[in-house]
């Protein structure tokens, strides 16, 4: 190989690491309160059941200063689109159990997400890590669930997204002893 074929392609090569390492370090790192408004009361103040119900904006109002920024949030996937142990799409929920076993959280809490590549999923309520562009759009999605059809409405969608399995979600809630979905508290650790 020549050396100004070599000098051009260790420059490309050199270039292509400097982009990632750009990307990478404009993604920012998420919470769930992010997504809400500040004046807004977190799920566990509110309590769980009902709790759109008990926000005066049934919690539809969005965070905005997200908008197509790069983002990591780490949540619970619930499966929307799958064949077999490959999903397509699901919903990115804050804690274990939320729309299928519990009450729904405010649409501001809940981020629909396409994955770039399908994403092997090996249980349900999996905790991921998942890292794309946000867009604040209000988007119904059909999940079917054991006793029939849900239509639960999500505030956020990352498309394209990369997914990660991850061990823990940082700021998840944990549910209260005395609540009959407390068995789910187990399955996060």
């Amino acid at each position: 190989m020549s050396n100004p074929l070599k000098s051009t392609m260790v420059l490309a090569a050199a270039l292509f690491v400097s982009a990632a390492a750009d990307a990478s370090a404009e993604t920012a790192h998420i919470f769930w309160k992010d997504l809400r408004p500040a004046t807004q009361s977190a799920a566990e103040n509110v309590g769980l059941p009902m709790i759109a119900a008990k926000l005066p904006d049934h919690g539809e109002t969005l965070s905005l200063n997200l908008q197509d920024k790069s983002i990591q949030l780490a949540g619970y996937a619930l499966p929307v689109d799958r064949d077999g142990d490959l999903v397509y799409q699901f919903l990115l929920v804050p804690w274990t159990g939320a729309c299928s076993h519990m009450p729904t959280p405010p649409p501001n809490q809940i981020v629909l997400v396409t994955p770039a590549r399908p994403y092997k999923m090996s249980e349900t309520y999996q905790p991921v890590a998942v890292t794309g562009a946000l867009k604040p759009d209000m988007e119904k999605s059909q999940l079917f669930i054991l006793d029939g059809v849900s239509v639960i409405q999500s505030g956020y969608s990352v498309r394209k997204a990369d997914v990660v399995s991850v061990d823990t979600v940082p700021d998840t809630i944990t549910l209260p002893m005395n609540s009959p979905w407390s068995f789910l508290n187990k399955k996060k650790n």
